[in-house]
């Protein structure tokens, strides 16, 4: 059964940072693109970063382009998004999601984009 797990969530002031984890089991992790979404209050789904299986291409939605990282260590099976220069309108649930194939689709944004897997996501809420 695969389980798709995110961690690292919780209160922080702006301009703070927090890092992110996602731990993946039951798949080849290694055989998945990965990718981190949020989701505010009354808003939609929105993709924040996709990475490549291996790291070498990665993307980022232009609202956190700068300020977060997104990477993987695929010994590990875990996916990692550091952010920094949190601001409020950070806020939100963030999601990890895997979708088998080593590359991010050109489509990997999209909230109804089909990823395989996703996790239950952990709260960040970024206080002014």
């Amino acid at each position: 059964q695969v389980q798709v797990v995110e961690s690292g969530g919780g209160l922080v002031q702006a301009g703070g940072s927090l890092r992110l984890s996602c731990t993946a089991s039951g798949l080849t992790f290694r055989d998945y693109a990965m990718a981190w979404f949020r989701q505010a209050p009354g808003k939609e789904r929105e993709g924040v970063s996709c990475i490549s299986w291996f790291g070498g291409m990665i993307y980022y939605a232009d609202a956190v382009k700068g300020r977060f990282t997104i990477s993987r260590d695929n010994a590990k099976n875990t996916l990692y998004l550091q952010m920094s220069s949190l601001q409020p309108e950070d806020t939100a649930m963030y999601y990890c999601a895997a979708e088998a194939g080593a590359y991010c689709s050109g489509s990997w944004s999209l909230p109804k984009h089909d990823y395989n897997y996703w996790g239950q996501g952990t709260q960040v809420t970024v206080s002014s």
